[in-house]
């Protein structure tokens, strides 16, 4: 693609970085979303999107990449995942399930950032803490199944 092209379809090259972060929202919505129609108390739900979320940053890293270079993007893309979480937290609290002290918005936003920061930084991590690459076949695993496990224990209100 030359740079008129670029122009020509999306005035910019701003207006180009703003149409792949879209898309790359919609995939993310269309990968959560495929696990939107589990049945279960709100943690389990929670459990089960998050879940998908990580899969698909892990699967994704380039994506990841460009989600941490966005900066204020006006295209939002991580709202509808973000959106998602905070229904099911604040089911959670009606039901009992999620602790009443915790601001839904601000604990879904940090599970999200935990993954995105994970997947983007999974190299360095390695490196910096042998202990955890000594085994890398399994990191992104052990990674995934600990950072659920932290962040459901810490909404759990049991």
């Amino acid at each position: 693609m030359n740079k008129q092209l670029v122009f020509y379809y999306y005035n910019s090259k701003r207006g180009l970085f703003q149409a792949v972060l879209s898309r790359a929202a919609t995939e993310l919505e269309r990968a959560i979303g495929q696990v939107a129609g589990v049945e279960g108390r709100p943690l389990a739900r929670l459990r089960a999107v998050l879940d998908a979320q990580f899969d698909f940053l892990a699967a994704n890293p380039d994506l990841v990449t460009l989600l941490m270079q966005a900066g204020r993007s006006e295209a939002r893309p991580l709202a509808p995942a973000i959106r998602r979480l905070v229904v099911l937290l604040a089911e959670g609290q009606g039901l009992g399930d999620v602790r009443d002290d915790l601001d839904p918005h601000l604990a879904a936003t940090q599970a999200l950032l935990l993954m995105i920061a994970y997947v983007g930084l999974e190299p360095l991590i390695a490196t910096s803490a042998p202990q955890l690459g000594n085994d890398e076949s399994t990191l992104s695993q052990r990674w995934k199944d600990a950072a659920l496990k932290l962040v459901l224990e810490g909404v759990s209100a049991r």
